[in-house]
């Protein structure tokens, strides 16, 4: 058996494409054009790439795009302040602090000063809430992501054995609150995980998200199972730094049904299923309807 290679490249430029499309309606139809603002605390060079992705994405759909770049100093009122305009700002429908931020200012108040409505990240413990209960929400990007594709490639998700590697907020605990949303049987695994290899060999679908090189060998996945590998880790192989994900791919993909590569899967679909979450922000705003096929 190969596994079906899911193309996140191509899924994502869909994802765009949809997201620009809906964009265009609302300048012509409503007059309304949404708008992210991204904050950037300091010079940490990955954040400085990602930002600068995210803002050339963001223009390419038709949005409005606002890049605020703080020095590393800043201040936590200085800081929350900004944030607090962005909130009472009409023209911005989604805010992003990109982290991690420095060591000074505090993550979880910032995250929290932001208007649980322009949370595009779906980091605010109100959504977190929302989404632990079954309400609607704002989702976390790379979660929103992953169930996408899934979608996509199986159609209903229900019934199914789902294990996610990983208890981060981030990935883990909200990709798990997604699957069991869509009905399938979730198990949530990590580094105390009993007999970890048994209980991934039980899954229909296995979502990686430990930040673990290669940690998932093929002789973990059942056969025909839909592997998603969230890692994205930078090793050393034969004298060069390369990228490989949670999951050894070439073992894997010998046996799954379907596999995300990395680089290529899961990570292009972050930053459009931001934009996608920038778009449904807009729409609720302005009491419109959703977006069909871009939220969860």
């Amino acid at each position: 058996m190969t596994a079906k290679v899911i193309d996140g490249k191509a899924f994502a430029a869909e994802v765009r494409a949809k997201v620009a499309s809906h964009v265009t309606r609302l300048k012509e139809e409503n007059g309304i054009t949404p708008g992210l603002a991204v904050v950037l605390v300091g010079e940490d060079p990955a954040s400085q790439v990602y930002v600068r992705s995210k803002g050339k994405q963001t223009v390419e759909v038709g949005m409005n795009s606002y890049e605020h770049k703080l020095d590393a100093s800043t201040s936590e009122a200085d800081l929350l302040a900004l944030i607090d305009r962005l909130n009472k700002d009409v023209t911005v429908h989604g805010i992003l602090v990109q982290l991690p931020l420095p060591k000074h200012l505090d993550s979880d108040l910032v995250i929290n000063a932001i208007d649980p409505a322009k949370d595009v990240d779906g980091f605010h413990i109100s959504n977190v809430g929302l989404l632990g209960t079954g309400q609607k929400s704002m989702v976390p990007c790379t979660p929103l992501g992953c169930l996408m594709m899934l979608r996509d490639h199986h159609g209903s998700l229900a019934g199914m054995d789902a294990v996610v590697l990983g208890r981060s907020n981030i990935v883990g605990k909200p990709m798990a609150q997604l699957l069991l949303g869509d009905s399938c049987t979730v198990t949530i695994a990590h580094s105390r995980t009993k007999d970890l290899a048994d209980v991934c060999r039980r899954a229909d679908i296995v979502v990686a998200a430990v930040g673990r090189p290669e940690m998932v060998p093929g002789d973990w996945i059942k056969p025909g199972a839909t592997v998603i590998d969230v890692g994205i880790n930078r090793i050393e192989r034969d004298g060069k730094t390369v990228l490989v994900g949670d999951v050894d791919y070439a073992s894997a993909a010998a046996v799954a049904g379907a596999i995300t590569p990395v680089p290529g899967g899961v990570g292009p679909m972050t930053i459009a299923c931001l934009l996608a979450n920038t778009l449904t922000a807009c729409c609720r705003a302005n009491g419109l309807a959703e977006p069909e096929g871009l939220t969860a």
